[in-house]
């Protein structure tokens, strides 16, 4: 479980506590927060919180360098086959991550797979829906990759799958298209989605849609120029190699 947070003091403890009970019992875990160079007392909480949780580890950045880095910087530290994430505001509900990783198990296809949460139902301002409504729209036109709701800070994967896409500033936001271009596949899930109780929102209008896009066409050069190949292993006799 990975989580990157920055300025969130008083969302801490309580999701700490929901990602627990929602985990104990469920499978082995453990959970990863990156403090994005917070300037709050977002750090002490998490350092109060580490003594009565052992599976929780802290990582910190100095300064902060955004969301897509403070994923890479957790999910290389991550020591799990499947990692999920969620974002550390409370809008994302804990209980849901079982759902995704039984998903995830269950799974027979070729290819690694994304399960990619769908807030179908959304707790938000109308700006911030509108944003997002035209972002996916046009996301999903021009990226062909079939996710209704790449913005959901919850999704679960393959760490190593993960650790093979090329990394760049909000790369979190294209994660379905980047597993596509990499010949795997993706699964949207409907998840619950609560309104934010604590805290302010670190995103709005300007550094949402209008960076996104700019992003959007890197990531459509990338599909451009991407080659699954069809592998083969040859055998070892010549009559083998030869076929």
């Amino acid at each position: 479980m990975v989580v990157p947070v920055r300025n969130e003091q008083d969302n801490i403890v309580p999701l700490i506590n929901e990602i627990h009970a929602a985990l104990e019992g469920v499978t082995d875990f453990e959970v990863i927060y990156v403090d994005d160079g917070s300037d709050d007392a977002t750090q002490s909480r998490l350092t109060e919180a580490m003594v009565s949780r052992p599976r929780l580890r802290v990582l910190r950045h100095r300064f902060c360098c955004g969301q897509s880095t403070s994923l890479v910087t957790g999910i290389r530290a991550a020591r799990g086959r499947y990692v999920a994430t969620l974002d550390g505001d409370g809008q994302n509900d804990p209980a849901d991550i079982p759902a995704l990783l039984n998903a995830a198990r269950a799974d027979r296809g070729s290819g690694a797979l994304l399960m990619a949460g769908w807030r179908a139902e959304r707790h938000d301002t109308r700006l911030r829906r509108f944003s997002s409504w035209v972002a996916n729209s046009v996301r999903g036109h021009l990226l062909k990759d079939h996710t209704p709701d790449t913005g959901c800070g919850l999704k679960l994967f393959p760490r190593a799958a993960f650790l093979e896409l090329p990394y760049f500033d909000h790369m979190h936001r294209f994660l379905p298209a980047l597993f596509m271009r990499a010949g795997g596949r993706v699964q949207s899930i409907p998840v619950n989605h609560r309104p934010r109780t604590r805290g302010i929102s670190k995103y709005g209008l300007h550094n949402r849609l209008w960076v996104g896009i700019v992003d959007l066409f890197g990531v459509r050069w990338l599909q451009a120029r991407a080659r699954i190949p069809d592998i083969k292993e040859v055998g070892t006799s010549i009559e083998e190699a030869l076929r």
